[in-house]
């Protein structure tokens, strides 16, 4: 499913940047999110930073050109697992209604060209008991972090029981 979303993005991109230099048009591969001018949310006070959810590795292999990833934690992540944190990102609602309480909070703006796909390590599934608006730009929120996606899901991170702060 990545690859196809890649792919997609690939197009999307292509149109725009036909008469770009290739120089310019490229980014490093090497650079990871932070080191970019595209920064994640910043994170709320006594929050966890992106940079430290992004520490999380990506263990993947294909299979019929399918790609199945699963996480590598750290034992910084390990030692948060259970645990409730905060966190800031951008809401992407899951649900067709104007409150939500299911959704994925992204670490860049859904909006962002060098970020359409983000990769397992840069969003967080949340769901709250209580429904809450969606508006643009960075909201925060508190829950209980699960460690996920041993099953190849390609979700590392969800938080339960989650409130806005």
């Amino acid at each position: 499913m990545r690859v196809l979303g890649r792919i997609f993005s690939i197009a999307l991109l292509a149109g725009p940047l036909a008469g770009v230099p290739a120089a310019l048009a490229q980014r490093p591969d090497n650079l990871k999110p932070s080191e970019s001018i595209w920064k994640p949310a910043a994170a709320p006070p006594g929050g966890i930073s992106w940079t430290t959810l992004e520490s999380t590795k990506e263990v993947q292999r294909r299979q019929s050109g399918t790609i199945y990833s699963k996480p590598d934690f750290s034992t910084r992540i390990e030692a948060l697992k259970g645990k409730r944190i905060k966190v800031s990102g951008y809401v992407m609602p899951l649900q067709n209604t104007a409150k939500q309480t299911h959704f994925v909070l992204l670490a860049y703006p859904p909006d962002c060209p060098f970020h359409l796909n983000p990769a397992p390590n840069q969003f967080i599934e949340i769901k709250t008991a209580s429904p809450i608006s969606v508006r643009s730009g960075v909201q925060s929120f508190e829950g209980q972090l699960v460690l996920g996606g041993q099953d190849e899901s390609g979700i590392f991170y969800t938080m339960l029981d989650s409130r806005e702060l």
